[in-house]
C-alpha cells in the first residue's frame, strides 16, 4: 500500500508573510533555536516524516517590512537533531556557491548526529542577489543544473568512499580502520577535481535523503535522476496531476521506478473549528499584508518592476520567464490567467502561498483535501506550510492529523529510525568504493 508522507516546512513564524504581525507573534525567534527545537518536537509527536528548512544567501523581499534573517539550515539542524530521536532533518545547501567536500562532509556529520535522520534539499540557487554576494552574476539556468549535476556526482562519490565495514577498532592489535576499504574518489570532472576520500566515516543512512524543488524542465530531469523526494507548487489538483504524471514517467530513463521518489506538494492550512473561523483567520491574516512589500516580492519573482502598475487591474504581459525564477514565476502568471486576478488579489493570494495549495477550513476539510489528491494520485504526500508557527503547526499536529490516522492514512507510529525507512526507501550500497 502507498504510504501518504508529511513534512513540516519551517520558516520563522510562519509562511504567511504577515505571520510576525499577529497577535502572540513573537519575531525575535526567528533567531532563537529554542523555536525551531520546540517546532521540531510538534513534528515529531505528530509522527511526521520530517522537518525542511530553506535557505537563500541573500534576503528575500526588502528587510523593511520582513522578518527576513533566518539560520543556517544545518547547523540549526544540529541543534534540532539533539532533542529528537525519529522526525527527519532536511536542509537547503546550494551547489552554485558551495563545494562538494564540504557539502558531503556537513549532510554527513548531521547524519551521524542524528543517527541516520539528515536530508539535502538541493538547489542551483536563483536570486541575482545572491550571486552579488559571491562576487559575480547569476549563471544561466542550464548552466546551474549542470554545475549541479556534476557537484551531486562527487559528494555521493564522498559519502561513498567508505566501505561500511571500514571501521576495524582492534583496540588489541591496534587497527582502527581497514585501509583498503576507504578509497579516494579521484574525481576529474569539467567543473571539479575531488581526491578525496571523505575525512568521516559513511553516513548511518549510507547516502542522506535527497530531495529537490525545482520544476523547470532541467529541474524535473535532474529530480528524476538524483531526488528521492521533490517538494513542488501546484494550486490547483489538476495541475497536480499533470505534474505527477509527468515528473513520474521521466523515471524509467533512469533506470528507476515510480515508488522511488515521493512527490509532496505544498499546502498551508489554515485550520478553525468552523469554516467560518477559518475563513475569519485568513481574512485577518490578509489585512495585515503591507501592499508595498508584497509588490516587491512579486516583482523580484517575476523579474518585472510592478511598483507603477495599477493594483486594480490585470498583470501586465510578462515578457519572458524570470532566468532566476523559472518555474515559480510561471506558476504565478498561470494562477493570475486562470482565474482573471488583479494585481491586488494575486498579492493577496501570494502572502499566504507563494503559489503553493491554500486551504481554509475545518480539520475535517483540510483531510479531505489531502485525501483526495493522495488517492487520486495528485500528490504521494504534502510539504505542510503553515501560515504561523508555531500555532499553525500545533493545530495540524493535533487536529488534522488525527483525523487522516483515524482514516488509515497515515502512521500512528514511526516505521523506522531513519528518514530513509520513514519514506520507505532502502538504504543504498556502496556504489563507489
Amino acid at each position: 500500500m502507498r504510504k501518504l508522507h508529511l513534512n513540516a516546512f519551517l520558516m520563522g513564524v510562519g509562511h504567511h508573510e504577515a505571520a510576525w504581525r499577529t497577535a502572540g507573534a513573537d519575531p525575535s525567534r526567528v533567531t532563537d533555536i529554542r523555536h525551531y527545537q520546540e517546532l521540531a518536537q510538534i513534528a515529531e509527536r505528530g509522527k511526521l516524516d520530517s522537518v525542511f528548512l530553506a535557505d537563500s544567501l541573500s534576503f528575500w523581499g526588502d528587510i523593511k517590512y520582513h522578518t527576513l534573517g533566518g539560520l543556517e539550515p544545518v547547523t540549526t539542524l544540529a541543534a534540532m537533531a539533539a532533542v529528537t530521536e525519529h522526525v527527519g532533518l532536511i536542509g537547503t545547501v546550494s551547489t552554485t556557491y558551495n563545494e562538494p567536500f564540504n557539502v558531503a562532509r556537513k549532510f554527513a556529520s548531521l547524519d551521524h548526529i542524528s543517527h541516520g535522520r539528515a536530508g539535502w534539499n538541493i538547489v542551483t540557487s536563483a536570486f541575482e542577489s545572491e550571486a552579488r554576494n559571491f562576487g559575480g552574476d547569476l549563471p544561466p539556468h542550464a548552466a546551474r543544473y549542470v554545475r549541479a549535476t556534476e557537484f551531486v556526482d562527487v559528494v555521493t562519490k564522498l559519502w561513498d568512499s567508505w566501505a561500511d565495514d571500514a571501521i576495524v577498532a582492534d583496540q588489541d592489535q591496534g587497527i582502527y580502520a581497514d585501509k583498503e576499504k576507504v578509497r579516494a574518489v579521484d574525481h576529474k570532472g569539467h567543473l571539479f577535481k575531488v581526491h578525496g576520500p571523505l575525512n568521516i566515516p559513511r553516513p548511518p543512512q549510507g547516502r542522506p535523503l535527497l530531495v529537490q524543488a525545482g520544476s523547470s524542465e532541467d529541474g524535473k530531469e535532474f529530480a528524476a535522476r538524483y531526488a528521492e523526494a521533490v517538494f513542488t507548487a501546484q494550486p490547483v489538483i489538476y495541475s497536480a496531476l499533470a505534474f505527477y504524471a509527468d515528473f513520474k514517467g521521466r523515471l524509467a530513463k533512469y533506470g528507476r521506478d515510480r515508488d522511488d521518489v515521493a512527490i509532496l506538494p505544498g499546502l498551508s492550512p489554515i485550520i478553525g473549528s468552523t469554516e467560518a473561523e477559518a475563513a475569519r483567520l485568513q481574512e485577518e491574516l490578509g489585512a495585515l499584508v503591507v501592499p508595498e512589500s508584497a509588490l516587491g516580492a512579486l516583482s523580484d519573482v517575476l523579474g518585472v518592476d510592478l511598483t507603477d502598475h495599477p493594483l486594480d487591474e490585470p498583470l501586465p504581459e510578462i515578457p519572458g520567464v524570470n532566468e532566476g525564477q523559472r518555474s515559480r514565476a510561471g506558476v504565478v502568471v498561470a494562477m493570475a490567467k486562470r482565474e482573471g486576478l488583479t494585481v491586488r488579489q494575486l498579492l493577496s493570494r501570494l502572502a499566504g502561498n507563494r503559489g503553493h495549495r491554500v486551504v481554509a477550513g475545518t480539520p475535517e476539510r483540510i483531510a479531505d483535501e489531502i485525501e483526495e489528491w493522495f488517492t487520486k494520485g495528485a500528490a504521494d504526500g504534502f510539504n505542510v506550510m503553515p501560515p504561523t508557527l508555531p500555532g499553525g503547526l500545533e493545530d495540524f499536529v493535533d487536529h488534522v492529523v488525527p483525523e487522516l490516522q483515524r482514516r488509515g492514512l497515515f502512521r500512528t507510529e514511526y516505521d523506522g529510525t531513519t528518514l530513509r525507512e520513514n519514506f520507505g526507501f532502502a538504504r543504498p550500497a556502496v556504489a563507489h568504493a
